[in-house]
């Protein structure tokens, strides 16, 4: 069982022992680096290349893992004042029979002090931010990281923006996201998006709307996640708070193969068709949508390093691990990104004898990143390949293997791979139970092989 939570508290640090940190990009997993590596007592700037960090997104779940690292950061009271609480997640079929109920509670219950909420994203980004100017961190916005250079000699990075200014730092943060280029300027043998063949429709629609119809006001009353297991598709709706209902449609891709953009501009007309004989609860939900955008799902998986081997740079996130969203925890996985390198990091040497560039502290920053891919990499590998697992399994077409897998779903207790993994008795505990500070703890005294196997890692999920 994970440890209790405890708030961490910013690390006194020598100034002689004190990283200067840049991280590339303000979405949720640089920030949460920054927020990280500031707790650790080490100088955080983040460059953002959007002129502004505004307001903008849709729905996202935080799951217990991410919970925990959350709280962990002191940001509980805070994203409180924003997040939206449910109940269950509500398991249907595609003509609206019901399939399962997970209590939100119940399953939260074995990591204490953790908790399920959905967020409308701006009101889980913007808390980040706050918190990072609170410790102190830089951010600075229309600061496109162009390039990055590493000098092996002394394990620094040079930072160049799309304004010219040439920055230097002892540790470069790569956050650029699933289509980022850092991962190709830094590691070798970056790994490429990968198209999945699945889109998703996302759609924000009003609960005062919602509440006009006494088949979906429900869903705003008494929230809940919902979900819709059909053929080829499935869909997952929840509030969001901030009068929002979030609703997102998985679908097969029709992006033009040929096509650069990897978000279009959806039709609403057509968008409904692919639905139009489903619970007639969907149709009234999707009938109230006015605008629609297209995305396409793409995967990304760097299976060798995510680290430069002098030390001197990392990348997290979904430039390195972007998964397809049938968990839920795209989020939670680039949160615990941060939270276990903030870690790793806090444990540095802090003695004003031993300089930061002196070889023995970049020997410990060396360690330092490879114990950090050690507890990272494979536990994202193993999240991927279950959310493929998973894609298949709220998408299979009527027929035996369908009835089966609602006949599970049904079970009481519900077998090993069953179609909710967050109750699944070979995935949840791992999952959900996930302690960055206990992980870190494990391996950080452990000879690291280049290469670890699966089974040494984490039970697959």
């Amino acid at each position: 069982m994970a440890l209790p939570i405890a708030v961490k508290q910013k690390q006194a640090r020598e100034a002689s022992c004190a990283l200067d940190i840049i991280v590339g990009g303000a979405g949720i997993a640089g920030l949460g680096a920054a927020i990280s590596c500031l707790l650790a007592g080490h100088n955080v700037h983040v460059l953002e290349a959007a002129p502004e960090i505004r307001e903008v997104g849709a729905g996202i779940q935080i799951l217990p893992n991410g919970a925990r690292v959350l709280k962990h950061w002191g940001m509980e009271e805070r994203l409180s004042q924003h997040w939206q609480v449910s109940g269950s997640f509500e398991i249907y079929g595609w003509k609206g029979n019901n399939l399962a109920s997970l209590s939100l509670a119940e399953s939260a219950a074995p990591y204490p002090g953790t908790w399920y909420r959905t967020f409308y994203r701006p009101n889980l980004q913007m808390p980040l931010l706050e918190r990072v100017h609170e410790l102190g961190g830089k951010v600075t916005c229309n600061a496109r990281v162009m390039d990055v250079s590493v000098n092996p000699d002394n394990a620094t990075s040079t930072v160049i923006t799309g304004t010219g200014q040439i920055l230097t730092c002892d540790l470069f943060i790569g956050a650029d996201g699933i289509f980022g280029n850092m991962p190709d300027q830094l590691l070798d043998n970056p790994t490429p998006p990968s198209k999945t063949g699945d889109l998703a429709y996302r759609v924000l629609l009003s609960t005062a709307d919602m509440l006009k119809d006494p088949d979906l006001a429900p869903f705003v009353t008494k929230p809940q996640v919902s979900f819709w297991f059909g053929p080829e598709k499935h869909a997952v709706t929840y509030n969001i708070g901030r009068g929002q209902f979030n609703v997102v449609l998985l679908s097969p891709d029709d992006i033009p193969e040929n096509s650069s953009a990897n978000t279009v501009h959806g039709n609403v007309e057509e968008m409904c068709s692919l639905f139009q004989d489903w619970d007639p609860r969907l149709g009234k939900m999707l009938a109230l949508c006015k605008s629609v955008q297209k995305w396409r799902l793409c995967t990304r998986m760097n299976t060798n390093s995510w680290s430069h081997p002098s030390g001197a740079a990392v990348m997290i996130g979904d430039c390195v691990h972007a998964t397809l969203p049938y968990l839920a925890v795209g989020a939670g996985l680039a949160i615990e990104d941060g939270g276990v390198l903030g870690e790793c990091l806090s444990r540095l040497p802090n003695n004003p004898t031993i300089s930061k560039s002196s070889n023995a502290f970049l020997e410990a920053k060396r360690h330092a990143l490879a114990v950090f891919e050690y507890c990272r990499i494979d536990r994202v590998r193993v999240a991927i390949m279950r959310s493929h697992q998973q894609r298949y399994l709220n998408h299979l077409p009527d027929g035996p293997e369908q009835r089966q897998r609602d006949k599970e779903m049904q079970m009481t207790p519900t077998p090993a791979g069953e179609a909710l993994p967050w109750r699944d008795p070979g995935t949840a505990p791992t999952l959900l139970g996930y302690d960055h500070i206990a992980e870190v703890e494990s391996r950080w005294n452990l000879p690291l092989p280049s290469q670890p196997a699966q089974s040494e890692i984490m039970p697959r999920l």
